[in-house]
C-alpha cells in the first residue's frame, strides 16, 4: 500500500499506527496483480450507458446467511447486500460499517467506531448487531463451520465448545451503539481483514429471531451492503439493485446486477459471446486456451490449492499408506497442461505459493519445497501393496465425489484412468448440485472427494488450520494432536518466528500422513467484457462490484 494511501485514511484510524498499517500492507500483497477500478471511473460512469451488469455465478448460492457459509459462491452475492465493519477494497482494508478504529498498544484490544449507517429497512446498524451476529456464531446450537474464524477473540472457542456458557465472557462488548470493543487472545496481524469476512458481518437481529429461513428468500433478507436483493428465482437467478440507505450509495455506480446460474461452460460462453452475460466464470476447459489467445478469456492470481479429500473415517483410507497412493499415482504435470490449460501449477505440497513469511521476505511455498514427487507412481504401487492391495487387487469399490460442472468432470475422468492405469483400482465416479455436494461432504458420507481452498487472508493459517480436530471446515475426519497442538501455539504467539516454524512443522505433519492430496495451485480464469470497469477482483478469490460500472457499452 502506497504511503499516499496511508494518509488518505481517516485520523483516528491512523492511531492504530503500525498495527493497521502491518495489515493494510498485508492485504495490499494479496491484492497483488488484481483487478482495480480504473482511474478513468472515478468521479462516475461515463456516457449514457445504461448501469446493469449482465453476470453468472455458476449455482445456486448454498446459503446467503453470513453465519452459515463456506463458499465464493456465496460470498460473490453476500459481500454485496452485507457489510462488515471492514472491507477489502483497492486500497487494501477500507472502513466499512466503522468508520475509524483503535488498537491498543499490546495489540489485544480494538475499538470500532460506527459510522451512521441503516440496515435496507431503515433500522440503525448499532454495536449490538455486531454482537448478536458474533455470538450466534459462537452459538453452538448454530453449528457455524466458519466458528473458528471468531476464537482470536478472547473466551469465543471456549463458548463455541460450551466450555463456557456465559456469553458475556466473550470478548465483543457493545460499549454504546456506535462503539464496539474486542479483546483477542493474542495479537493477530490479519484481524482487521477477518473483519471484512463474511462471519464477522453484522446481521438484524429482531429479522432472524423472527425467522429461521431469513436468508433464504428475497422478500425477508435485510441486508446493509451497496445493493440488495430485488428478486431470487431459486436455481436460476438474482437480481441485486443498487441500495439507496448503503452509507456510501454515492460511490455505487451499477444500478442493477442480473446474476444467473449456468454451471455448463459451453452454454455460458455462447451466452457470454451472444452479449447475454457481461461476465462469466464458468468455462469448458477445453476451450480456455483458444479463449485466452483470442483475448475473450483472461487470469488472474488466485491463492488457492484443489485436493483430493479422503474420508480417513471409512476403509481403505484410514490408511495413510493408501491415501498416499492414490496422491502419488496422479500426473499433475499432466493434469495442469493437457486438463486445465489456463495457467495452474501442480502442487507437490498444501500452502499455496503467493505467501510471505515476514520474518525472512520468502514465500512460505519456497521455504517449505516440495512434500513428494510427481507421477511416482513407483512409490505409489508400493505403498498400495504394502497396505494388502498388490495390484490393486482385492481393493474395495470406492467412489469419487465432485460438484457437477466441466472442469470438476474432466478432472474426475483423469483421475479415475491414472488411478486405473496406475495402481490398478477402478474408482467409480458420482457427480452432485452444489448445495448438495457441500452437504454430502459435511455428512462425511463419501469415500473420496474433490476438495478446493481459497485463502481467506494472507497468512499459512487459513490453510492449515482447517485440519484441526473437529475443525467445522474439516471434512476429511483426520486428527493429530501434535498438529493440533502446532496450530495453538502458533495462533497463541505474536512472535512470527515461532509462529511460521510450527506451521511448516504443522504442514509437514499434514503431508505425512495425506488426509488430503494436494493436486494443483489455481488461477482465476474468466470472461468479461471490455466495457465492463471497476470490478475488483482479489487473489483470495473474492468479487466486489461496489465499485464497478459500465462504460462504453453502445460504442
Amino acid at each position: 500500500m502506497s504511503h499516499g494511501s496511508w494518509r488518505r485514511l481517516p485520523r483516528r484510524l491512523r492511531r492504530a499506527g503500525g498495527v493497521a498499517l502491518m495489515v493494510a500492507l498485508v492485504v495490499s500483497l494479496a491484492l497483488g496483480g488484481c483487478g482495480a477500478p480504473s482511474s478513468s471511473g472515478e468521479g462516475g460512469a461515463g456516457g449514457g450507458d445504461e448501469q446493469v451488469l449482465n453476470d453468472n455465478i455458476g449455482s445456486e448460492p448454498p446459503t446467503l446467511d453470513p453465519a452459515l457459509m463456506t463458499d465464493l459462491t456465496s460470498f460473490q452475492i453476500v459481500n454485496a447486500v452485507m457489510e462488515g465493519l471492514t472491507r477489502i477494497g483497492p486500497k487494501g482494508v477500507e472502513p466499512g460499517m466503522a468508520e475509524s478504529w483503535d488498537v491498543s498498544d499490546d495489540q489485544l484490544t480494538y475499538t470500532f467506531h460506527l459510522r451512521d449507517a441503516v440496515w435496507q429497512n431503515g433500522d440503525p446498524v448499532t454495536a449490538h448487531d455486531f454482537v448478536y451476529a458474533w455470538l450466534r456464531v459462537l452459538d453452538p446450537k448454530t453449528a457455524a463451520p466458519y466458528a473458528y474464524q471468531l476464537y482470536y477473540v478472547k473466551n469465543a472457542q471456549k463458548y463455541n465448545s460450551g466450555e463456557l456458557t456465559d456469553p458475556s465472557q466473550v470478548g465483543v462488548k457493545a460499549l454504546d451503539d456506535k462503539t464496539l470493543q474486542v479483546t483477542l487472545e493474542a495479537p493477530t496481524p490479519y484481524f482487521l481483514s477477518l473483519t471484512a469476512f463474511p462471519t464477522l458481518m453484522p446481521v438484524h437481529e429482531a429479522t432472524v429471531e423472527a425467522n429461521p429461513d431469513w436468508a433464504g428468500e428475497a422478500a425477508t433478507y435485510v441486508g446493509n451492503g451497496p445493493f440488495r436483493i430485488a428478486e431470487w428465482v431459486h436455481d436460476s437467478h438474482i437480481d441485486l439493485v443498487k441500495s439507496d440507505t448503503y452509507w456510501d450509495k454515492d460511490t455505487v455506480r451499477l444500478e442493477r446486477m442480473h446474476i444467473v446460474m449456468v454451471n455448463e461452460g459451453s452454454t455460458a460462453e455462447t451466452m457470454f459471446a451472444n452479449g447475454e452475460l457481461d461476465s462469466n466464470g464458468s468455462l469448458n476447459p477445453q476451450d480456455i486456451p483458444q479463449l485466452l489467445a483470442s483475448g475473450e478469456a483472461k487470469t488472474s492470481p488466485i491463492i488457492s490449492v484443489t485436493s483430493i479429500y479422503f474420508n480417513t473415517k471409512r476403509k481403505p483410507f484410514d490408511d495413510p499408506r493408501v491415501r498416499k497412493a492414490f496422491t502419488l499415482a496422479l500426473d499433475r504435470k499432466a493434469i495442469v497442461e493437457q486438463v486445465l490449460k489456463g495457467g495452474q501449477k501442480p502442487a507437490l505440497a498444501f500452502v499455496p505459493y503467493g505467501i510471505p513469511n515476514p520474518v525472512t521476505g520468502k514465500d512460505f511455498r519456497e521455504e517449505g519445497g516440495d512434500y513428494f514427487q510427481d507421477a511416482d507412481v513407483e512409490t505409489a504401487r508400493r505403498l498400495l501393496a504394502e497396505a494388502g492391495y498388490p495390484n490393486g487387487q482385492g481393493f474395495p469399490k470406492v467412489t469419487y465425489l465432485y460438484n457437477d460442472n466441466d472442469t470438476n468432470r474432466a478432472l474426475a475422468e483423469a483421475y479415475q484412468q491414472m488411478w486405473k492405469q496406475n495402481l490398478g483400482v477402478q474408482v467409480e465416479l458420482q457427480s452432485m448440485e452444489w448445495k448438495v455436494y457441500l452437504e454430502t461432504t459435511k455428512r462425511g458420507e463419501y469415500d473420496l472427494s474433490r476438495g478446493n481452498w481459497v485463502g481467506d487472508y494472507l497468512d499459512p493459517m487459513t490453510f492449515l488450520d482447517l485440519w484441526v480436530t473437529g475443525g467445522g471446515n474439516n471434512r476429511v475426519g483426520w486428527s493429530n494432536r501434535e498438529y493440533d497442538r502446532l496450530i495453538a501455539e502458533a495462533k497463541a504467539t505474536a512472535d512470527q518466528e515461532v509462529r511460521f516454524r510450527n506451521m511448516h512443522e504443522a504442514e509437514r505433519i499434514l503431508m505425512d500422513e495425506m488426509p488430503v492430496g494436494p493436486i494443483f495451485f489455481g488461477v482465476n480464469v474468466y470472461q468479461e467484457k471490455p466495457y465492463v470497469k471497476g470490478v475488483f477482483r482479489t487473489a483470495l478469490g473474492t468479487t466486489d462490484y461496489k465499485w464497478a460500472y459500465i462504460e462504453g457499452k453502445g460504442r
